[in-house]
């Protein structure tokens, strides 16, 4: 079967992963089952469970791992929900890529990429919130809000300005139309389309995507699976923001606040430790086959027992 997604850092999630024996393998974002397929052939005494919110990435996955259905259990839904639901036991390794499938920036009818004719990013095409009502009738406020919080945009008022001149003509209903209005303020030429800042502000809005990290964050700071490594792959800074003050939180010896003269914490609060203190990033190889690696960051943290 052919895949339609290559995953990113596939060998480093391996490494991470390098000490498997038994027990289960949580794949929050199964998404294409690329990171999955091979963590279930290389370690044949792991069992697989596979979250996703996408409807269509489940179906596929579970036909591309049918060969290894008594290992796994797919479940829909996002993973800040399911995975604190999780009975099976033990869980000896936490695995999420937050990026974008490459089947939904490429399928144009999901609404994700520039040319797309219509305007939804939802990865869960249940939901009820698409682009399409976040561009068409969310208030200068939180247009504004988004933009510069989620994309960053140093022109996020001029974006704004330029998409209520529009809407108030018309209904934007498409991403291509959306794009040729974004691109009458935002400035040519860069290595990212002009365009990439403002449509990843949307879909973060679209899909809760921050909300669902912390989420995930605070249910394994819950949790603590006795010597399980997570390893989160993350692509923009405010993603591997959030990673990292919580790997660096969960790393810490003392808790006492930064202004107190003496600790009086008892210096033993880590409840774990990065494997790396730098995120490991795509190589020269994989960036030559798969340019959607370029932004990807991989940190990881084992828990103590």
């Amino acid at each position: 079967m052919k895949t339609p997604h290559i995953p990113v850092l596939l060998d480093e999630v391996i490494e991470s992963f390098k000490n498997l024996d038994d027990g289960f393998v949580v794949d929050c974002t199964l998404g294409y089952a690329g990171h999955s397929s091979i963590i279930l052939q290389k370690y044949p005494n792991i069992k697989l469970i596979g979250i996703d919110r996408d409807q269509e990435a489940l179906d596929f996955s579970s036909n591309r791992l049918k060969e290894y259905s008594d290992r796994k259990t797919l479940y829909k839904g996002t993973f800040s929900n399911i995975f604190p639901t999780l009975k099976e036991q033990p869980i000896k390794a936490i695995l999420a890529d937050f990026g974008v499938s490459s089947l939904q920036l490429d399928k144009k009818d999901r609404g994700f990429s520039f040319s797309s004719p219509n305007l939804d990013m939802r990865m869960d095409s249940n939901s009820e919130l698409s682009a399409y009502t976040v561009v068409n009738e969310y208030p200068r406020e939180k247009l504004e809000y988004i933009f510069n919080h989620y994309g960053e945009l140093n022109l996020y008022r001029e974006v704004t300005s330029i998409i209520l001149e529009a809407r108030a003509i018309k209904p934007i209903s498409s991403a291509v139309e959306l794009t040729k209005i974004a691109l009458k303020v935002l400035p040519k030429g860069g290595k990212i389309h002009p365009a990439t800042l403002m449509f990843q502000a949307i879909r973060i809005e679209v899909n809760n995507e921050l909300g669902e990290i912390e989420g995930l964050l605070d249910a394994l700071e819950n949790s603590t699976p006795s010597e399980a490594v997570v390893s989160l792959i993350t692509f923009h800074s405010l993603e591997d923001r959030l990673v990292k003050n919580k790997f660096k939180k969960w790393s810490s010896d003392c808790i006492c606040d930064s202004n107190a003269i003496r600790c009086s914490c008892g210096k033993n609060n880590a409840i774990g430790k990065m494997i790396k203190r730098k995120p490991i990033t795509a190589t020269k190889e994989e960036l030559k086959i798969n340019n959607r690696s370029r932004s990807a960051k991989l940190r990881s943290f084992r828990f103590s027992k």
